[in-house]
Parts: C-alpha cells; structure tokens; sequence
C-alpha cells in the first residue's frame, strides 16, 4: 500500500544508503557542472603529428569546493585548481587516462545514459577505449578518435582547427617537417 507522506518508509530516497545518496547526487552535479573533452594537440614527435588526451573535469564557484572534493574523494584521482582566467571558479581535472579509465568512464557509463549530454559521454567513452586498445597508434585509429572528439560538445563547434584539416594531416602521413605546411 502506498503512503502520501513524503517521509514515509516508501521515499526512494529514505532507502538510499548514503554511498549511494552520493553516487546520484555527484550524477547531477556532473550533468550540470560538468564536461567532458578530448584534447587534441600538434605534437612534431608523434608518428601522425598529433596526441589526444581525455579529460574530465567539474567547474565550481570557489564557494563550493567542498562539491569539488566531494568528487575527488570518490573518483579516488583528479586534482582542483583555480580556472585559469578566473580564480573565482575552481576545477576538478582528471586527465590521467588510466584514472579515466579506471573511475570515471564507468561512472558515466553507468549513470549518465540520461543525461542531455548522453551521446557525448558515449563518444568520450568510446574514445577512451580505443586509446586503451592501442589505436591511437595507426592512422585509422587516431582519426576515428579524432572524429569522435568532434562529435562532442556541440559537434565541435568550439574547436579552432577544422576537423578536417587534422584529419587531412593524419591520413596523409606525417613528417616533422609538414607540421609548418
């Protein structure tokens, strides 16, 4: 039988232990602070010319840094930082990717499937694990790892260098010297 009282011993949330509590509540705080990127940048001594990187990271008002430790003590990783350009917002960054692999992806796989910004976290995801499988290391892979960092966060649109123009490069080969070209 249900009970009207919000208080009642049916509340979901009364049935939550508190890890759990945590679990959902640093869930939203990530849908709405937080964001997720794939760096990619020139690099002349790399076989194709560039190096993609995967970060995670939660922005706060300096206010509220104990939501930023809160994430950092469950992640296990990660570190908080003033912004840079405004001190006022802290970061908490996790751009290792053997932390990323190992606490955040299954958080996102596990918990942001709802989230609006479903199909970026897939994409991260998935560039995650090609990066763990080695593929970043052929030109095939890293542009498909490529791709999917265009896919995400506006499909790109805050990115300075075309997509196609990294690309371009990748597919073609690379010499240190055609960086300049």
């Amino acid at each position: 039988m249900r009970s009207d009282n919000p208080r009642g011993a049916d509340n979901q949330q009364e049935s939550l232990s508190s890890t759990e509590r945590r679990f959902w509540f640093l869930a939203g705080l990530i849908e709405g602070e937080g964001s997720v990127h794939i760096s990619i940048k020139a690099s002349p001594t790399r076989p194709f010319g560039y190096y993609v990187q995967p970060e995670f990271f939660i922005y706060q008002h300096r206010s509220r840094r104990q939501l930023l430790e809160l994430a950092r003590e469950f992640f296990g990783c990660g570190r908080i930082r003033p912004k840079p350009g405004n001190p006022d917002v802290l970061v908490f960054s996790v751009i290792s990717r053997r932390a990323i692999v190992a606490s955040v992806a299954p958080f996102l796989a596990q918990c942001m499937t709802l989230s609006a910004r479903c199909d970026d976290y897939a994409s991260f995801i998935r560039a995650v694990e090609l990066l763990e499988r080695g593929r970043h290391g052929t030109a095939e892979g890293l542009a498909e790892i490529v791709s999917l960092a265009y896919t995400m966060n506006m499909r790109g649109k805050q990115r300075r260098v075309p997509e196609q123009l990294i690309l371009d490069r990748i597919l073609r080969g690379h010499t240190p010297d055609s960086l300049a070209a």
